[in-house]
């Protein structure tokens, strides 16, 4: 089952994750990414999708965030299984349930592999996403990993979404870019947004950073 992309403005340009893909979600220290992929999960939850969450922090912390960002929503009972971990040794321990993996801090967790382990590890997820439908959403922070390493995950995901951050005359400018995406297309502009904790503001209109 295909996961729709639940923020206005941007799901024009990505409506949805299609089953059985790995996305990469990327940036620097920014709360908006974490956001994006809580976002994603309670969209496969009301897509009526199991979700796994595999997460570095406090598993109380992320399901109190969980219940606040999903409002009213109705979801299924026993939709999400959380599991903390401080490390990740072999992916393929998630990806069995079908539905949507979503891995938070993904780049502190494979802080000890190797590049060779990383791609090994990633390919035999990418493989079982396949078999099992399963949509793999990894959050990374940018420059946690080793140069090669991370050369190796933006190489093996189908799909790549960068948050950055850049500081303007006005302040803080914050766009999003595509390098490419699960149907084999880029998309070669910025997407501008706005983040204040509770929501991503897309703002489509062309500027020049």
């Amino acid at each position: 089952m295909n996961v729709p992309i639940e923020v206005p403005g941007l799901d024009t340009i990505i409506p949805e994750l299609a089953e059985g893909r790995l996305l990469l979600v990327e940036s620097g220290a920014d709360a908006a990414k974490s956001f994006f992929v809580r976002r994603l999960s309670l969209s496969a939850g009301r897509s009526g999708s199991p979700v796994t969450f595999v997460t570095s922090r406090d598993r109380d912390e992320l399901q109190s965030l969980l219940a606040v960002e999903r409002g009213g929503a109705e979801l299924p009972e026993r939709w999400i299984r959380i599991h903390e971990r401080e490390a990740i040794d072999d992916l393929e321990e998630f990806g069995g349930n079908g539905g949507l993996l979503a891995i938070d801090s993904f780049s502190f967790l494979a802080l000890d592999l190797t590049p060779d382990q990383l791609a090994h590890s990633l390919r035999s997820l990418r493989a079982l996403g396949r078999k099992k439908g399963t949509i793999s959403v990894l959050a990374t922070d940018k420059d946690m990993l080793e140069p090669r390493a991370e050369a190796v995950a933006a190489h093996l995901a189908d799909g790549l979404l960068q948050f950055h951050v850049r500081e303007g005359p006005e302040g803080a400018v914050r766009y999003l870019r595509i390098p490419k995406w699960t149907d084999g297309r880029f998309v070669d502009r910025n997407i501008y947004y706005e983040f204040d904790g509770k929501r991503i503001a897309i703002d489509l209109r062309n500027r020049v950073l």
